[in-house]
């Protein structure tokens, strides 16, 4: 999430040997006020079409035709004539993200840890397919599991050059931080029971302009994190908008996995919830719905194994520091925040309920724990 107020000093901006391009405007991006954008160079309504020109067919190829018909029916067929040498292909434009892309050799020894398939659709039919759940019911021992929150890959261009709507046109430093804590989270011994990043995977709102590339771009790093280590996806207001609709969910489905679902691990259980139902399902409220339906079997479900750890992984926090604080930018409307805790409060008494929320959406957090913020990065959280 990008932060309303107050709106900060452009940072000055780094030498790049690159050229700049900038999206055009199409939809708001955080909940709230941007800050006002800086004038630029004015751009061509239509960038330049860089496909590569198809050569003539030359009166010598069209001559071979008939030869080769001739062959194939088992005619004789005259001297094949020389065939013009292929046009040099013109490379196509360079995205924003190209210059810090994976080589092409790293690309497929991440394919080769973990398919895409397996990496990113591990939340299916509102569970987490990574654990066999009849395994984990019961506690085996101390465990600790990662947590990140917002790689949100064009925020750092677009935050400094003051345009949080359209200056998502650069992501290579959120790359390399994301590879960072891949490497870092790889090299973890023991390893993690998984890795979860809780929401505002990329910057560009459903239907910008980088959208598409800034997932890809996200997936290729996330694809070398250590197989033996399950990835698990929260949505955020940026992955599925600030209104939620059926459209952006079930797109943010196909990429991601389920928008809600659960999962036990040595005997605790995880919930992740779409808190973005709670800030605004104007526009599909039956999803809403059915999302409190499924929580409440969930509880029951808790209660009925007679669970001592629920821990809740969200988006939108219930609150920062205190249950009953004023409504702002950062936590949920007093009235959604009340029903909630009181849900889980009568479902299940006798069981420690832990939040776990990003709560202060900085960019490529790693652990923040409830009330408190952990400012050192790859910390545990040991159950």
């Amino acid at each position: 999430m990008s932060p309303r107020h107050p709106s900060p000093q452009p940072a000055p901006a780094a030498s790049r040997t690159w050229r700049r391009r900038r999206a055009t405007p199409q939809h708001t991006c955080p909940r709230g006020r941007a800050p006002a954008s800086l004038p630029g160079d004015p751009l061509p309504a239509k960038l330049p079409d860089h496909t590569p020109p198809t050569p003539p067919a030359t009166g010598r190829a069209r001559a071979q035709l008939p030869g080769a018909a001739s062959a194939a029916s088992g005619g004789a067929s005259p001297a094949r004539a020389q065939a013009p040498p292929p046009a040099e292909a013109v490379p196509p434009p360079r995205r924003p993200g190209a210059r810090w892309r994976l080589p092409a050799a790293a690309a497929q020894q991440a394919g080769a840890m973990a398919t895409e398939g397996d990496a990113f659709l591990k939340a299916r039919g509102r569970t987490l397919t990574a654990f066999r759940q009849d395994d984990e019911y019961q506690w085996r021992g101390p465990f600790y599991f990662i947590q990140g929150a917002d790689p949100q890959f064009g925020l750092m261009k677009a935050w400094a050059v003051g345009d949080t709507n359209n200056g998502d046109d650069e992501w290579g430093e959120e790359i390399k931080l994301a590879e960072q804590a891949v490497q870092a989270i790889n090299k973890l011994n023991p390893k993690p029971k998984f890795f979860v990043l809780c929401g505002d995977l990329i910057h560009g709102m459903p239907g910008t302009q980088w959208r598409k590339d800034q997932e890809q771009d996200l997936k290729n790093v996330l694809k070398n994190t250590d197989q033996d280590i399950p990835l698990v996806f929260v949505s955020g207001n940026h992955d599925i908008g600030n209104t939620p609709t059926r459209e952006t969910i079930d797109n943010y489905c196909k990429n991601w996995g389920d928008d809600y679902f659960s999962f036990w691990v040595g005997g605790v259980f995880f919930l992740v919830l779409n808190s973005q139902l709670y800030f605004d399902s104007s526009k599909c409220p039956e999803l809403k719905q059915a999302q409190d339906v499924w929580l409440n079997e969930q509880l029951a479900v808790a209660e009925k194994q007679k669970c001592k750890h629920i821990i809740v992984f969200q988006h939108i926090p219930l609150f920062l520091r205190k249950p009953d604080e004023e409504h702002d930018y950062f936590n949920l409307e007093k009235s959604v925040r009340q029903e909630i805790m009181e849900k889980f409060h009568k479902a299940v008494q006798q069981a420690a309920v832990i939040l776990l929320p990003p709560t202060w959406h900085q960019s490529f957090l790693l652990l923040s724990c409830p009330l408190i913020q952990c400012s050192q990065p790859l910390q545990k959280f040991v159950v």
